[in-house]
């Protein structure tokens, strides 16, 4: 069982919906297939939300991991984005060594040259193919993270939206449902502990 948590968040910064629950992973883990293990209960909880309130129904999804920038170019974005329709983007926290882009002398000087919030550069292959870009995503934050494409929005876009969001180094929504996820199964795993 992990712990399942949609959030809508809008310009002003506040949390409109939250709903988090236990549920059970019918998925293996396998490397590079979380979206098989992961979109069917994210999909759910997007359909709970359409159902209770579909005035909230998101423009863009952000999730916590990869889109194109994928060893399959089809990440846990592309995944959700597809099934739901809607525009996603994948904003990892670790660098994904995918096809020549790996964590190199060149990669960390690419980094040190990120002099600023929103200035990034291109996660490209060896064949020159473009699949992502390392973000500099707020000015207190000197680590990056990885932006790409997961469905029917331009990387461009994706890095724009990302920065948008970002008041520390992980966007908003992704943050908010971090820190509200481990609350929850520390009120919901500690109370079942000692029952």
């Amino acid at each position: 069982m992990i712990p399942l948590h949609s959030l809508l968040r809008i310009d002003g910064g506040h949390v409109l919906y939250e709903d988090c629950k236990m549920v059970t992973l019918n998925a293996p883990y396998v490397a590079g297939f979380l979206g098989f293990r992961e979109a069917p209960p994210l999909l759910q909880a997007l359909e709970k939300l359409k159902n209770v309130q579909p005035n909230l129904m998101p423009q863009v999804l952000f999730v916590d991991g990869n889109g194109l920038f994928h060893y399959r170019e089809f990440g846990l974005a592309c995944h959700l984005g597809v099934l739901s329709d809607l525009p996603c983007v994948g904003v990892a926290k670790n660098l994904l060594h995918v096809e020549g882009v790996v964590r190199s002398e060149e990669h960390q000087s690419q980094i040190n040259a990120l002099q600023k919030s929103g200035d990034s550069f291109p996660l490209a292959t060896t064949s020159g193919r473009v699949l992502g870009k390392a973000l500099r995503s707020s000015h207190s934050s000197i680590k990056p993270v990885y932006v790409s494409v997961g469905h029917r929005i331009t990387l461009d876009t994706a890095v724009r939206l990302t920065h948008t969001c970002c008041l520390y180094r992980v966007p908003e929504p992704i943050r908010q449902a971090d820190i509200r996820s481990r609350e929850y199964l520390r009120c919901h795993v500690l109370t079942s502990d000692i029952t």
